[in-house]
């Protein structure tokens, strides 16, 4: 059942938003009301995505993989450090990444490779997650040693697939190494960088961000609208194929966590190149739309372009944590927003299930799953911190 203070203050919003008139910020006291509205909403979505789809004897998501499964999971785990709750603190044991990880720290059995098959993205997915239930445990005084050191072991795998015989550089997309593409090298930018911030004393996280920040600088991956494409041709030219949305965001996050290493304000500028040209040419009507999405259902996005405009959010709100700057959350506080009102008012059902499509009510195309009620999940959240709610 969603409150009715939560409706009517998203309600409102989302009316400010339409008329384009999102300049005047609430009050303090006003704003910590909406966003403690917009926090009980992402509870609710969480609630039902515990109860519905997370499979206890598996430690996965019914009809998930083990990326989403990891993004999924680091949505609850940053929901609870918004919130202060721990409604969810088994989740990160029960999980197959605290499985794996466990076991590797209680009997030294090592799964990782086993878990990750060759997948390289995949793999800085489970990272992140890793990280993130790590932030977890260590702000409730607990262990977080076994996260860590598989972190750490799946780094390692990572950091490996750096090749310079094609391209001169990069991270291949898996082992098969035919394929370098943008997210993969997005990630390891990402969790280099933030390794930096959170291993100070290992300075090869630093050197592997400044080596791929670079390598991805000189690269093709971005074209001229300021948008990255799905990766590189054999000849190391731009591929010319889908500027995913999530694609968008992770560089962002990438640059800001770089940015709070390095000082260097072009690693901000660059990645706002990139968000601003997301928001101007992938959105209809102020709202991110994946290529795929259809509301009346003539195209639907598979279970792995579900989670892209979730992870686009989480990013940016990721990106606003580094960036540190209240006149950058200002610029875009407003489109966190309307993203949280759009998921609310057109994605979400009676039962709290978020469904594949935000920018218009569904008329048969959206889809409803574990990831997509998780992408939701993670507007949510976004919006409580950065947005005006």
């Amino acid at each position: 059942m969603r409150p009715t203070l939560i409706s009517a203050v998203i309600s409102s919003l989302w009316l400010l938003t339409i008329s384009g008139s999102t300049s005047a910020s609430p009050s303090p006291e006003k704003r910590q009301t909406q966003c403690a509205a917009t926090l009980a909403t992402a509870l609710g979505v969480a609630q039902r995505l515990q109860s519905n789809y997370f499979n206890v004897i598996t430690g996965e998501y019914s009809g998930g993989s083990h990326w989403t499964d990891a993004n999924a999971i680091e949505n609850i785990h940053n929901l609870m450090l918004a919130t202060g709750t721990d409604q969810f603190s088994t989740l990160a044991d029960n999980s197959y990444l605290g499985r794996t990880a466990n076991l590797q720290a209680d009997l030294g059995i090592n799964l990782w490779s086993t878990i990750v098959g060759g997948s390289y993205d995949d793999a800085s997915w489970m990272i992140l997650a890793l990280w993130k239930i790590a932030d977890y445990k260590a702000a409730r005084g607990l262990d977080n040693s076994a996260y860590l050191a598989s972190a750490n072991t799946i780094y390692s795998m990572v950091e490996s697939a750096w090749d310079t015989t094609v391209c001169g550089g990069g991270v291949w997309w898996s082992s098969a190494k035919n394929y370098k593409n943008s997210i993969t090298n997005e990630l390891y930018l990402l969790v280099s960088a933030t390794g930096a911030i959170n291993f100070p004393s290992n300075t090869a996280f630093l050197e592997n961000a400044n080596l791929v920040y670079n390598w991805i600088t000189n690269s093709q991956l971005r074209n001229s609208q300021g948008l990255f494409n799905d990766g590189l041709t054999s000849t190391c030219t731009n591929n010319g194929e889908t500027t995913w949305v999530y694609n968008q965001a992770v560089i962002a996050s990438g640059l800001g966590a770089l940015y709070a290493v390095t000082g260097n304000e072009d690693l901000l500028t660059q990645a706002e190149v990139t968000l601003d040209a997301t928001i101007a040419l992938l959105t209809t009507g102020g709202i991110l739309k994946e290529s795929c999405d259809d509301a009346a259902g003539a195209t639907e996005c598979d279970n792995d372009q579900e989670a892209f405009k979730g992870i686009f959010t989480k990013h940016l709100q990721y990106y606003l944590d580094r960036a540190n700057d209240p006149a950058r959350v200002a610029k875009y506080s407003g489109f966190l927003g309307a993203q949280t009102s759009a998921v609310f008012h057109y994605g979400t059902d009676s039962s709290d299930d978020i469904g594949s499509v935000w920018y218009a009510p569904n008329q048969g195309g959206s889809e409803f799953s574990a990831t997509s009620s998780s992408s939701g999940l993670a507007a949510h959240i976004a919006a409580a911190k950065y947005g005006p709610c």
